[in-house]
């Protein structure tokens, strides 16, 4: 039998509710003219824009040739409707919260990974423990997929939130653990020295004065630097491109542009955003 051609794949940054804007990407002819590609979006699929139940819809749809990790706006979704947490001012959930189809699509979410690996490109939303090589990663990410997947999945997620511990030790247990492999893989941006992560600091690190704390990914001794990490989270950050590194939070929500990297060959396309902040 002929072996099948490897997909194309293009990775997209994060959504965030923007469905017009992903529309358009996924219409751009340089993407659209491909009808067997796969799209991973990098988590943050819903939340702050003006379409988020449309845009769980739209990527729904796609099947199998959609791959996504859960961002922290996906996980605050879960909490919500689980009755953990309530929705903020800003949030633009409830049309999903109301949705006829609500069970459907949070079942669905609950089955999205923390982490994908493929191609020697490993997918997440925020960062990777310095720690923590690419089987690690997916390891830990599979913990908190099994508990999010369990019956019990709310009692899982009412200890997901709070800052501490804030470092990885490989003996720590139950909610802990889980609780640094979410704030790791959705919600880490800088670290001090030593690994353990700083929470206070969301503008661009370039523009950071402080010696005391760095980008996750500059880290010494990091063990997956020779695999490339495709992640979003970071709009101040914006798109950089690197030999190992993929940055794709270009801001839609905030009006910034919506951006997918075509992964063989890193042929970038970008659409503008009007974005709406409420």
């Amino acid at each position: 039998m002929p072996n099948k051609k490897t997909p194309t794949i293009w990775a997209i940054g994060d959504v965030q509710g923007c469905c017009d804007a992903l529309q358009e990407l996924l219409n751009h002819p340089e993407i659209k003219e491909d009808e067997h590609a796969q799209f991973w979006f990098a988590g943050d699929l819903i939340n702050r824009g003006p379409h988020s139940l449309k845009t769980l819809r739209t990527i729904m749809q796609l099947g199998e040739r959609a791959v996504c990790v859960l961002g922290n706006h996906d996980l605050h979704l879960l909490a919500v409707y689980a009755g953990i947490r309530r929705e903020n001012k800003s949030d633009t959930i409830d049309e999903i919260l109301q949705a006829p189809d609500v069970e459907e699509i949070i079942h669905w979410l609950r089955h999205r990974p923390l982490a994908h690996f493929d191609q020697n490109h490993l997918m997440v939303h925020a960062g990777v423990m310095a720690k923590w090589d690419e089987k690690k990663t997916l390891k830990l990410a599979a913990e908190v997929s099994d508990a999010l997947q369990s019956k019990h999945w709310q009692k899982y997620l009412q200890k997901m939130y709070g800052n501490e511990p804030n470092r990885w030790r490989d003996s720590l247990t139950g909610s802990k653990r889980r609780r640094v492999i979410i704030n790791t893989l959705t919600r880490m941006r800088m670290c001090f020295e030593d690994g353990s992560m700083e929470f206070g600091s969301k503008d661009s690190p370039f523009d950071n004065k402080s010696s005391d704390i760095m980008p996750w990914f500059e880290l010494p001794n990091r063990k997956t630097e020779k695999t490339t990490i495709i992640f979003g989270h970071w709009s101040t950050l914006g798109l950089m491109i690197r030999k190992n590194l993929i940055a794709l939070d270009t801001g839609c929500v905030w009006g910034g542009k919506l951006s997918a990297i075509r992964l063989s060959d890193r042929k970038l396309v970008q659409v503008e955003c009007a974005g709406k902040r409420r």
